[in-house]
């Protein structure tokens, strides 16, 4: 006797996902998933699954670009099959698929933070040097927040959340089970 009822049934194409992706979102994932493309069907709807605990966010930002320009010049619908874990990097690749394009697999988790950054600056030379770079260090800071929010709007575009919710949230990693993501619309539905 099933707890949940199966939407599976809805959904026949997410059985076979084209391409399956796995692991750290990194250069290796890249590499696999534009593999996993170029084999695709040419035609009709494509099935992108990912599990991952994150990783590379400008990685999953190309391969999310190779989708939307996938979904512009051809028309095709894209979808995203969540699951078990879509954190960090992969919640930015899920960005990529309209809200009524994307599914989680029953017990899958979504995990939202703030873009990290770790290192230090090296203020040692001539003193007409250091504002420099400081400068430069500031400007790499305003441009990762320009692209975090960028990310931010996109995953909430077209749901229940609020960026300002999801930015507020996002300080202290925010995990989202799947029945939660449907509800507040980030997913079309649990299969």
């Amino acid at each position: 006797m099933h707890d949940h009822p199966n939407n599976a049934v809805n959904y026949p194409l997410l059985a076979r996902p084209h391409i399956q992706l796995y692991g750290t979102v990194d250069e290796v994932m890249y590499a696999g998933f534009n593999d996993q493309l170029a084999a695709a069907p040419a035609d009709g709807p494509l099935v992108v699954s990912i599990t991952t605990l994150g990783g590379d966010p400008e990685m999953a930002r190309a391969m999310g670009d190779s989708i939307r320009l996938l979904r512009d010049y051809t028309g095709r619908d894209t979808l995203f099959l969540g699951k078990v874990a879509v954190y960090s990097a992969g919640a930015t690749f899920m960005s990529a698929f309209p809200v009524e394009y994307r599914f989680l697999t029953r017990g899958t988790r979504l995990m939202l933070h703030e873009r990290q950054m770790s290192g230090s600056i090296d203020l040692s030379g001539p003193l007409t040097n250091l504002p420099v770079v400081l400068k430069a260090k500031l400007h790499e800071i305003e441009q990762s927040v320009l692209i975090q929010e960028e990310g931010f709007r996109a995953i909430v575009n077209g749901s229940k959340v609020t960026f300002e919710t999801l930015q507020e949230k996002a300080r202290s990693n925010w995990y989202i089970d799947a029945e939660e993501a449907r509800e507040l619309g980030l997913v079309l539905d649990v299969i």
